[in-house]
């Protein structure tokens, strides 16, 4: 009788064990974040704690599945130029492994849309793409935590990684910065969709001697411009996870910095921050901060970093024998990876519940196979074309007055993938766009060069000639740091040129027909001065779009209105600029604080119809601290066609006691007007946004006095003006 009973209590608690909610404490969901955090953290032996300071967070003895770490600037990257789907062994070669996502316009062409909501949306879609590589059966990838967006500011367009950035302007890469992190992460209240982890924290902004050298400059423009996307991607997008930047901040590592600390206490990023991958090696070889890799490894982990991207484990082992490192240390700093687990559901005991559990399990279909995905890539990719000049309305084409058209170039005929992209389903390039729009009707005639005068007599031959030129991205290993020609960059190096050798091929067909237009395909800007001073129409816009040719056909055909605008200043010549290592931005750097006439302006951008400004409403003429005025402005579409126009709100302080910029964004709209429409725009400004960082007293301050409000279609095209008073 007593073994019967003893039998059945014993199948009771197992019965209540598998279907209780939690097995272990801290999937305990009535529990806090925190409290669940610490019983996580209680449980784990130190040599799981020790594990835990890589990329991967999964603790298998306790039942957390594994999740690391992915790529995604422009959409998920699991193929590419850098190989990001892995590789496979066949007959002993490693062959890598290529799984289809889609494929968006560099980050620098997202940044030229200044379309926060289409951002947040671009990101969604990768967020989707992540969980169905995730989740799915047949992959089960470990990449719920994405490197991306680049949160770094493009000071210096010589820098070679401008192509991951969204531009120069700390307001707009930060807007757009945040609406990319809400994509990414979802709107659940409770769970992401995926993590966002940002890059380069901080001031990493030249590539050559990036693993030794020094970014120098005051504590001002730290919070004022270099971290300010940073902290607003922390506590307005929500990210919790960056990465450490390989250089120094004022000859101190990025990767020891006492800043991170900073950013944990003042910012509430309670989340991951890893190094750059090789990061610890360099500490010691390139920064030469430490003897000894123990010493780095142990300097890391106290500074708060809590996942190493590089081998680290003996070292770990060794400071902890050494007493350089405690359990404590090592508990402090792989806390916040727990955080952003906890957030990705990965602590919960029944996956199944999970709001994106769906995606890849029951809901099969993946995003990069549906039409209206390969639509909307495309309607991106023309929203991110810049029109830089359009002459005597040279643009949009008129098919049915064409007989012929020259295509010419090497970009005309290709989609290159850069190093931090994913392999696309399908590519369109800029030729294959032309022949899907002109169909039978129109004689296309290609030309990738000018071997035995091709280009000039496709030219010659043709009613228009698109030129289509602009840099290589060189996205493989083997060319690391390769750049055939000066003006080319990419990580590892930096451009030492910014004229466009390829430019003569433009010369080349303008002399064969004026009616030349010249389609400018770079990750960066260029002094194009001959261009802009002869040929009749320009066109920018960047690498890697899957729609490329589709998008930019939509615009040069006229069925989408341009309205891109530049995200950096395009200067005249390399001697408009300070020295590349110059981070003082204060001295001529950016639209900012150049004085020189660029050869675009930040925020320019044309349109096939025309715009009016007129009539600006405040709610206020003055504004005090914790303050918001409300700026209303009619915008009236005065051309022959709908279009949508980017309303940009910049300030500046005419009376200003210290340094201030000569103007700064401070707010922009991208909306749609029909023609002949008049559209009320609203805008906002907070006074937060007027103030200022004072070094001495180590808070933001708000100076009194005349605030000037610029209201236009560029930082340059000023069209209304208001002044306010702080109070």
């Amino acid at each position: 009788m007593k073994k019967t009973v003893l039998i059945i209590i014993n199948l009771i608690f197992i019965n209540n064990l598998l279907f209780s909610q939690y097995i272990h404490p801290f999937q305990d969901l009535n529990l806090s974040d925190e409290e669940r955090i610490d019983k996580l953290l209680s449980l784990m032996t130190i040599d799981e704690k020790i594990r835990a300071l890589s990329t991967e967070l999964g603790v298998p003895r306790l039942g957390i599945r594994n999740t690391g770490h992915g790529e995604g600037l422009h959409g998920l990257a699991l193929g590419g130029t850098g190989n990001w789907g892995g590789y496979k062994i066949i007959y002993g070669n490693a062959v890598p492994v290529t799984y289809p996502t889609t494929i968006f316009p560099q980050a620098y062409g997202l940044g030229e849309t200044w379309d926060p909501e289409l951002i947040t949306k671009i990101a969604d879609i990768e967020a989707e793409e992540i969980r169905y590589y995730a989740q799915n059966p047949k992959y089960q990838r470990n990449i719920l935590i994405m490197r991306a967006p680049n949160a770094d500011l493009t000071r210096d367009p010589r820098w070679g990684r401008t192509e991951e950035s969204f531009g120069e302007d700390p307001y707009h890469v930060a807007q757009m910065s945040v609406a990319f992190i809400k994509g990414l992460q979802g709107n659940n209240k409770k769970y992401w969709k995926s993590a966002s982890l940002m890059k380069h924290f901080l001031a990493n902004s030249n590539e050559d001697g990036r693993d030794s050298t020094s970014s120098n400059f005051d504590k001002r423009l730290f919070h004022e411009y270099y971290a300010y996307p940073f902290k607003k991607g922390i506590q307005e997008g929500g990210s919790r996870a960056f990465m450490a930047a390989y250089n120094s901040w004022n000859n101190t590592p990025m990767t020891i910095h006492p800043i991170l600390e900073y950013t944990r206490k003042a910012w509430g990023q309670n989340g991951i921050i890893c190094t750059d991958g090789g990061a610890l090696n360099l500490l010691i070889k390139a920064h030469k901060a430490f003897s000894n890799p123990t010493e780095g490894a142990a300097a890391i982990v106290k500074a708060g970093v809590g996942q190493f991207l590089d081998e680290y484990v003996p070292y770990i082992y060794e400071a902890l024998d050494e007493n350089l490192l405690t359990e404590k240390d090592i508990d402090k700093a792989i806390r916040g990876n727990y955080y952003v687990a906890l957030k990705l559901g990965l602590l919960d005991a029944d996956q199944t519940k999970l709001p994106y559990a769906h995606i890849g399990t029951t809901d099969t279909v993946p995003t990069f196979n549906k039409p209206e995905v390969h639509d909307f890539v495309r309607l991106v990719t023309a929203k991110s074309a810049v029109l830089l000049k359009n002459e005597n309305r040279t643009l949009p084409l008129d098919k049915r007055k064409l007989k012929k058209i020259a295509v010419i170039g090497p970009r005309a005929d290709e989609v290159l993938y850069d190093w931090y992209s994913g392999t696309a389903p399908y590519t369109i390039s800029i030729l294959k766009g032309i022949y899907n729009v002109v169909g039978e009707n129109v004689e296309v005639i290609f030309a990738e060069n000018n071997e035995a005068d091709k280009a000039y007599h496709a030219a010659k031959e043709a009613d228009v000639a698109l030129v289509c030129v602009g840099n290589h991205v060189y996205g493989t290993k083997a060319d690391w740091k390769y750049s055939p020609v000066p003006s080319d960059g990419r990580e590892a190096v930096d451009r030492k040129a910014i004229t466009l050798e390829q430019e003569d091929l433009a010369k080349i067909a303008y002399k064969a027909n004026p009616n030349t237009i010249l389609i400018l395909v770079s990750s960066f800007p260029f002094a194009i001065n001959w261009s802009q001073e002869n040929l009749p129409a320009i066109i920018h816009i960047t690498n890697n779009s899957q729609e490329l040719g589709n998008g930019l056909a939509d615009i040069i055909f006229g069925k989408i209105n341009p309205a891109g605008r530049t995200n950096q200043t395009w200067v005249k010549s390399i001697d408009d600029l300070p020295p590349m290592m110059d981070y003082d931005i204060r001295n001529g750097r950016t639209y900012m604080y150049n004085k020189k006439e660029p050869l675009y302006p930040f925020g320019f951008g044309l349109s096939y119809t025309s715009f009016k400004y007129k009539n600006i409403k405040l709610s206020s003429n003055t504004l005090t601290d914790n303050e918001t005025l409300n700026i209303i402005v009619d915008i009236e579409n005065t051309g022959s066609s709908d279009g949508e126009e980017v309303v940009q709100l910049y300030v500046s302080f005419p009376k200003s006691k210290i340094d201030r910029p000569i103007k700064q964004l401070k707010a922009f709209k991208r909306e749609m007007i029909k023609q002949g429409e008049t559209k009320s725009i609203a805008l906002s400004l907070d006074a937060e946004d007027l103030k200022y960082w004072d070094n001495e007293q180590e808070a933001f301050l708000l100076e009194k006095g005349i605030v000037d409000l610029q209201i236009g279609a560029s930082s340059k095209d000023i069209r209304l003006r208001k002044k306010i008073i702080i109070q």
